[in-house]
């Protein structure tokens, strides 16, 4: 498209020129233009022309920034294995936190792998049972996709099965060279197993560290009951009372004790990010691949320097005879 551009100049010149001349014949013949303008040079303005054509030409070449020549490179990816387990339980529907506990939970897990760089992950959803939803990958696009997909209804078996969700993240980390190994539970820590302090002891055992984070308030909230995303009603027991949830932080606070991992509070998302990326960044990371590949080198620099190159001799070119061409007449101009 760029190169169009010379075209249009060319043409351009062409009519400035006819110009040029109709002009001059209303002012003076021909004869008398030559005697008061004996310097004037036609071969000066084609230069300017084709110098004008040349710039655009490298302009155009520089953009398509043509590669040749060959170099090795190696690329090396290192990181830590993790894997996140979000509670998709009822319960994560209260909205003591903003928007509600499990729009909070997603929230925080996409701004955690935003802050990734090159470590592996994975996702499990659990509720009364854990499910798989995304291998360890390092596809970050992926994994951002499965989350904005679950939701509450996602599994029909209720409750909150913090063991079960453990034992199934055991199953992601199959690297026994890796040194570092983290789960992230992300819930309001309502545990109906009542195993999940022996899970967390089997997984450390594993060299699995367990990082956990609360979402909710101690003061809980009811469950909304919603229908076409407005609020019905809330959830009720068997007695008729309305059921209010409370986030359990100290279940979750003994399962990241048990194994030398940590517990946060989720409910600013920038205090949970920075003290994430301030342990990571004491771990040591495990090389996952290294590859070497071919690497073309970019040389449009040269073309970009030629075009400017043209551009400043067309400075130098006055619309003016030179002698030795006045001497050659090329365009004879005597």
């Amino acid at each position: 498209m760029v190169l169009l551009i010379i075209p249009a100049v060319v043409v351009l010149f062409i009519l400035v020129q006819f110009w040029k001349k109709r002009t001059q014949k209303r002012f003076a013949d021909v004869e008398l233009m030559k005697r008061l303008s004996p310097n004037t040079s036609v071969f000066k303005g084609v230069l300017k022309l084709v110098l004008w054509s040349l710039a655009i030409t490298c302009f155009a070449i520089a953009l398509v920034n043509p590669k040749f020549g060959t170099r090795m490179a190696t690329v090396k990816r290192e990181g830590v294995d993790m894997v996140f387990a979000i509670d998709v339980s009822k319960s994560m529907l209260a909205e003591d936190i903003a928007p509600n506990r499990i729009q909070k939970s997603k929230q925080l897990t996409t701004q955690i792998i935003n802050s990734l760089v090159s470590d592996r992950i994975g996702i499990i959803a659990y509720a009364g049972k854990a499910y798989p939803q995304l291998p360890i990958t390092t596809d970050y696009a992926a994994a951002k996709m499965f989350l904005q997909n679950m939701n509450t209804n996602m599994l029909s078996s209720q409750g909150t099965a913090i063991d079960d969700a453990i034992n199934l993240a055991k199953t992601y980390f199959n690297d026994e060279e890796q040194t570092n190994r983290i789960l992230f539970i992300i819930s309001d820590g309502e545990d109906h197993s009542e195993n999940a302090i022996s899970a967390a002891e089997a997984a450390h055992e594993e060299g699995i560290k367990i990082f956990t984070i609360g979402v909710g308030k101690p003061e809980g909230g009811p469950i909304p009951l919603k229908i076409n995303g407005v609020v019905d009603s809330y959830k009720k027991d068997r007695d008729g009372e309305t059921v209010i949830t409370k986030l359990n932080d100290e279940i979750l606070k003994e399962i990241a004790e048990e194994t030398d991992g940590i517990y946060i509070d989720g409910s600013n998302t920038k205090l949970v990010i920075d003290k994430i990326n301030e342990t990571l960044k004491g771990m040591d990371k495990k090389e996952f691949e290294s590859k070497q590949y071919t690497e073309f080198n970019h040389q449009f620099q040269w073309f970009l320097g030629f075009a400017f190159f043209f551009l400043f001799l067309d400075i130098f070119f006055l619309e003016r005879k030179t002698g030795w061409l006045q001497k050659l007449n090329l365009f004879n101009e005597k």
